[in-house]
């Protein structure tokens, strides 16, 4: 049921945007506007998957600081630290996005 119905928003998205693909452009660039699409599409799957893993891992680390607390500023560290190199992805689809 659940996969039927991220099918169905899925699709719905995907009649929603449609009318895009008939406006036509000024510019000679035919694939422009798929290129467009493309880049916005990775710069959301990127920030989807940066907050999930960055969900994951507050939460882990709210775990282990909850289970000793005595390291806590190790996990602290040690999270603040993965959240960056995390939140990286992110900004590095950015700037590709941007400079296309």
């Amino acid at each position: 049921m659940r996969t039927r119905m991220l099918f169905l928003v899925f699709a719905v998205l995907l009649l929603a945007v449609s009318p895009v693909f008939a406006q036509g452009g000024a510019t000679a660039d035919s694939g422009g506007g798929l290129k467009t699409l493309g880049y916005v599409l990775g710069m959301g799957v990127a920030s989807g998957l940066c907050g999930i893993g960055q969900g994951r891992a507050a939460g882990s680390a709210a775990e282990a600081i909850a289970r000793n607390p005595g390291a806590g500023a190790a996990i602290r560290t040690a999270m603040i630290l993965g959240l960056v190199f995390i939140e990286s992805l992110a900004i590095y689809t950015l700037v590709v996005v941007f400079l296309k």
